[in-house]
Parts: C-alpha cells; structure tokens; sequence
C-alpha cells in the first residue's frame, strides 16, 4: 500500500530516495502521528520532487500514516479524520456547553509550519538535547546520592561554547600550546560562578589568580584539571591538590617515577638487556642479540640521553632538599611521611615532571619561609606555563608576570605581578568613576535644560534635541568596588605582668630526644611575637607550650590568673561540624544567649546573611577559617595564639587580619609563613633554632637575609 502510495505522488522517485523512505516506513511503531510522519520524510521529499508543495507532501505523509496504522475505512465507508494534536475533552466540556455543535471543534488542526526542516541539522539537535538530558539526570543521580549522604547541595556543572578556531587548529594537527577558553560558565548548585567568561594563558607566562574566599578559584582550577572545558588535546597539565599516597617508596624514587617517558625507557632497556644476557631464544626477534632489536635499544639510549636522564637523581634531589626534605628524609619511604610533607612531594613531583601546563592551588599553605623563598626563585625559571592561586602578596609578586582577577561572574586579566595589579586595579576604578561622574553631571545638565524649555515655543525644538542626545547617550552603572573585609577581635581585658611565662622548660615527644631544653621566654600583653623556623624545630610545640596543651618535662609554666588565651591551629578548620550551619554550630558551642548575640559575632567575622545559615560544607576553605576566627574569640579572650592563620584566607582577609590584630589590645603569638601578615602585626620575631629559641633583632628581614645567602651558596 505504501509503496502504491509513493509511485502515485512521486512516479519518478529517484531509487535511492526510494529505498531511503520506505526504509524509514518499515517502522510504523516509531510514529504517534501524521505530522510526526511528514517531519521524518517530508523534508527530503520536498527537496526532490515536491513540486506540487507542501500541501502535496502533507496529504501524502496522512495517508501514508493511514496506512501504516491500518483501518483507512470506517463502516460505512468513509474514510476517518486524524487528529494533528491530542483532545482532552474534559477540559473542552468546561469550557463549552454540552452542544452538539462542539463535536465539530473536535477536530482541532494545528496551523500549517512553512518552514522547511533540514533533516541533518534536525539530527543534531535531538543528538544534543538527548546529550544534555542524560547530563541533567546524571547530575539528578549525583545530587540524589549527596542528599542520601546528609548533604544538600550538587557539585559543579560547567558549560561552554566550544571555539570553532580551536576546532580547525585540533583537526589540522597543529600543536598548540597556548589556551584559550572562551564564554563559558560555571555554577555550584544555585551559585553562578562565573558566565561568559574567557580565559587565556600564553604559553611561558605565570600567571596569579586572586579573588574573595567563596569567589571560585578552587572550582575553576579542578575544571581545568579535569578538562571539563575545553583544552587542546596533545596538552600535558598537572593539578596539585592531592597528597601523594603513602606507600613503600622512598621519596626520591616517587619523584623520580613521576617522569612517565623516562621510566618507560629505563623499563625498557632493562627488559632489553635481561634478553640479552640469555633469558630469551637467540631466533626471537625480540633479543637485542639479533639484528631486528639492536636498533631499538640504540633508539632507547639515543633518547635518554635526549632527555638527560642521567640527570634526573641529581635534579629530582635538588627539588627535594629546595622543599626541606634532607638527604635522609629522600630514602625514606612515603609512607612515614605526616600529610603536609606528603602534599611537598606532590608538589615535588609536579616540578619535576614539568607538564604543559602546571595549576597550583596555595603551595605556600604546608611551607616555611625557607621553602617558600626557593620555590619562588624556582618559578621564576618556569619554563612553561603556570597558574596559581595563592594568598600570599609577596610569593605572587615574585613569581607572576600577570594576574586574573576572578569577581562578579567574570575574568579580568592585568599585566604585571601583583603589586602592579592592585596600582593598576585601583588606577581603573578611579577612571571608571570619574567616567560615571563626568557623564551623569552631563545628563543632569541636559535634563535641566530640557525641563527648564520643553514648554517654550521658541526653545522646544532645542530641548528635543536634547532629549535625543539623552537617549544616545551610553548607560553606565555606578561603580561597585567588592566591598571591605572586616575582621574585629573583642575588647581585651588589661593585665598587669607576668602574663606568661616559660622558665627553665626542656621537652621530647620521645625519650632521649628533645626538641626544646633549659627554654627561657616570656610574653606581655604588648606583645606581637612571630615565631620562625624550619619545619620540624618546634614551632607548634612551643605554641602547645605557652597553651599549656603540653606539659613540660622539666621546667616551669607561669601564666596570669586572669589569662584567656584563644588558640588557632589549622586543624581547626578540618574539625569543624561539615553538617549544620555556621549559626548553628556556634549556638552547640555556646548555648544559653540571643541569635541577634550569634549573628553579631558571626558577622564581626564577614559571616554574615545567607552564609550563616549554609551547610559548613558548602563553604569554602577562607570561610571556614573565618567561621574558626569567630568561634575562638566568642569566650572574649585577652591573649591570641595563632599557628598558620592565613592558610585558607584570601588575600584581602590576610589584609583585613592584620588590621584587626593590630587593633586587638591584647597579646599575639603568631605562627605564620606570610611575610606580608608578619610585617604589619609583629614587633618580636622569635627563630626556633638548635633546641631552643633565638630573638632577632633585625626582625624577620635578617632571618630572610640568613636564608637567601644559603640558597644563593647552595645554587653555586
């Protein structure tokens, strides 16, 4: 019947055409409809033999349909009516009065489309809607099973248009090694990060990437890292965020095994010349001994020598000992390594490994200043490119040549370190204010003039010029600079002296080993003392000390009666409550007061609206910190002891600390490796050195001074 159907309207059907539609009515089951019928065939006929028009290809495609349902007949002969669109004919007897006459709207018709579909760009369409339906549902799953865990909200989704440009350079072949991503966006959960954003990164240039806590940094580098946007394909890139796994490796060698291409051709030539000394049949083709494998050890050699693996041990040492690990500590394996070391070998891989395209996410936050000033002198070597997000002035002064300044759902880059962006930042908005200014002090000017002889025979037509200018004229909004942060410690209680005191104080965590012995120190309320060392001399131990956390084994502890003394660790933060929200967890902690009490104290900490009331979890890393700097200071204490403060913190928060340690009345014991921080609240500089505790009187430039002698002697 089809096929009758076909020859009738189209007798000169090419074959081709033919055997591509009646494949395509071999499945009845796949159309509810006419309409649905002509939207699968219709285009194609009408490109190539519907002369007679639309009209033509439509009342072919109904009987068709007719046909392919069966039942063209009804009893008394006539042929049955089918409907375009379904009738609820509940709805249509509200609407009308139960008339015979409404039998006749029954039979509803949809308004004929003019437009001619091409089938092709039809196919692709549905391709990507039926992609972006299995992302939603995928998505739908992930937020199902986070919710089933106690959590609220969905991880990450990104969007881009991809670049054609791209796409030719990809298809030809060419290596690319710049980037450059174009208007994408990205949100978590209900939170627009960034939209329409570009992103570009020039090959050989390090680049910083500065913004407010919360803003997106994070989530921006794992979308990078796990090419959830667009990249070019042969790039090699590398995301420091995870600690090495602790195993039996030593640390050297895990260094080293991150050179995939090097222990590929060690591996190789081992199995080469195992062959070679008799572990496989003279006759095998794989024996270095006959000809055919000769030549592939001879590439193996000509290639390592290539890449200098000879090198490599020497290198991959130089990297270890530049981030504090000894000679000792590189033949130990992994595995006795604490979480922080183990995030240096991270990074030591990383440097070692120099991919493409490197992302640092705060390398500084498990560093001294010892390590922190050689890693910058090695970036400033780079030879690749380089994005880092750091809160630390000076670190990105040192190793930026420009900046991405990540707010209002948007990317703005500057040329320069960071000093040069924020001049450059503050240069820009001043400009963009006095633009404001000029240009609403000039419509205001035409505005009188309009209201002063819209109604003046002589001068109306002067004013309507006016008024066209007015509405040329460009809109611009006002100025929006991110507002302040502000971080406010409660009024501190005077005390007279002593305040605190260590006499005479020797302390081991194992018999025999001391890591303090005969300690002699004190501390004021005046007091703003840094304390600097290498990591593992005692830092943290000497902070447990003054706490009064440890005890010491020989000695003396002597601390004022009155003493309330608030202590920061960094752990701080990773024992917080993930569940409940920021309000909630400080009225657990101290229960018995107001909300309006709560909320002062959250928001004397930028904790404030919506973001008290947000799953901890939900926050980010300087928000925590924040919720942490809020939480010790709720008892009102007259003394604060902080170690590693700034580890989370943007750098604005690292400013507005400052500030607001400066204004706290009472005493400071500051455990920090931001130089930044150190100099505008710390008048004492403590070196934790040889067992005991050294006061510098140059401050914290001698002790830089000391270090960057010893790099300088070590490079030569």
């Amino acid at each position: 019947m089809c096929s009758e159907l076909l020859n009738e309207y189209f007798p000169n059907l090419d074959t081709e055409i033919y055997s591509y539609v009646s494949g395509i009515l071999d499945s009845p089951e796949d159309f509810d409809s006419s309409e649905e019928l002509y939207d699968a065939v219709g285009g194609v006929l009408l490109e190539v033999g519907g002369v007679n028009g639309e009209e033509h290809v439509r009342e072919l495609c109904e009987r068709l349909y007719i046909a392919l349902k069966g039942d063209a007949s009804s009893k008394n002969g006539e042929v049955k009516r089918l409907l375009d669109a379904p009738i609820h004919l509940g709805q249509k007897m509200k609407n009308k009065d139960s008339d015979v006459a409404v039998l006749s709207s029954i039979w509803t018709t949809q308004p004929d489309s003019k437009t001619l579909v091409d089938q092709r760009k039809l196919e692709k369409v549905d391709a990507k809607l039926k992609q972006k339906q299995e992302k939603r549902a995928q998505r739908g799953q992930e937020v199902a099973t986070s919710a089933s865990k106690g959590l609220s909200l969905a991880g990450p989704t990104t969007n881009q248009a991809i670049s054609r440009q791209t796409g030719r350079t990809e298809a030809s072949g060419g290596l690319v090694y710049d980037v450059k991503i174009e208007n994408f966006d990205i949100s978590f959960g209900n939170r627009v990060l960034l939209s329409g954003a570009e992103l570009s990164l020039v090959c050989g240039r390090r680049y910083g990437l500065v913004g407010r806590n919360g803003i997106g940094k994070t989530t921006l580098l794992r979308a990078i890292a796990k090419r959830e946007l667009q990249l070019p394909s042969h790039l090699t890139l590398l995301h420091v965020e995870q600690e090495v796994v602790g195993d039996d490796t030593p640390a050297l060698q895990s260094v080293l095994s991150s050179d995939v291409e090097r222990e590929k051709l060690l591996a190789r030539e081992r199995e080469l010349l195992r062959r070679a000394e008799g572990c496989c049949s003279p006759v095998s083709p794989d024996c270095p001994s006959s000809p055919e494998s000769g030549p592939e050890l001879a590439k193996v050699y000509a290639r390592l020598q290539e890449i200098d693996a000879d090198q490599a041990p020497s290198r991959a040492a130089a990297i270890l000992a530049g981030l504090g690990f000894s000679p000792e500590m590189q033949a130990q394996p992994t595995r006795v390594f604490s979480g922080g070391w183990r995030m240096r070998l991270a990074l030591a891989n990383a440097l070692f490994a120099k991919p493409d395209l490197l992302l640092l996410d705060e390398p500084t936050n498990m560093l001294d200043i010892r390590a922190i000033l050689w890693l910058e002198d090695y970036l400033q070597n780079w030879p690749s490119t380089l994005l880092v997000v750091s809160h630390d002035r000076k670190f990105l002064s040192s190793t930026s040549t420009d900046i991405i300044h990540m707010h209002s759902q948007r990317l703005d880059s500057y040329r320069g370190n960071y000093e040069t962006f924020v001049t450059t930042k503050t240069e820009k908005l001043k400009s963009q204010q006095r633009e404001y200014e000029a240009q609403m002090q000039y419509r205001q000017h035409l505005q009188d003039f309009v209201d002063r002889w819209r109604y003046n025979a002589k001068r109306a037509s002067q004013a309507q010029s006016r008024l066209k200018i007015l509405a040329k004229l460009p809109e611009l909004k006002p100025v929006e600079g991110e507002p302040e942060v502000i971080l406010r410690f409660p009024e501190a209680e005077k005390l007279s002296p002593p305040i605190l005191q260590l006499s005479e104080v020797s302390f081991g965590y194992k018999p025999g080993s001391l890591v303090f012995k005969n300690l002699n120190v004190s501390a004021d309320m005046d007091s703003r003392i840094a304390l600097v060392g290498e990591n593992g001399t005692g830092k943290s131990t000497l902070v447990k000390l003054l706490t009064g956390e440890l005890s010491p084994q020989d000695g003396y502890r002597n601390a004022h009666r009155n003493l309330r003394i608030a202590y920061f660790s960094q752990h701080h933060v990773d024992q917080l409550v993930m569940e409940v929200s920021a309000l909630e967890l400080i009225q657990s902690r101290f229960p018995g007061k107001k909300e309006e009490e709560y909320r002062h104290q959250l928001g004397s900490f930028g904790v404030t609206g919506e973001l008290a009331l947000r799953p901890i979890v939900s926050l980010s890393g300087g928000q925590k910190s924040r919720l942490a700097f809020a939480l010790m200071a709720m008892p009102s204490p007259n003394y604060l002891i902080f170690d590693e403060p700034t580890n989370h913190l943007d750098v604005e928060s690292v400013e507005a600390l400052g500030k607001a340690l400066t204004n706290f009345k009472g005493g400071v014991v500051l455990v920090a490796h931001d130089e930044h921080l150190i100099g505008m609240t710390c008048n004492e500089v403590w070196l934790c050195q040889d067992r005991t505790v050294h006061r510098l009187e140059g401050g914290l430039q001698q002790y830089r001074t000391a270090i960057e002698a010893e790099l300088a002697s070590s490079r030569n």
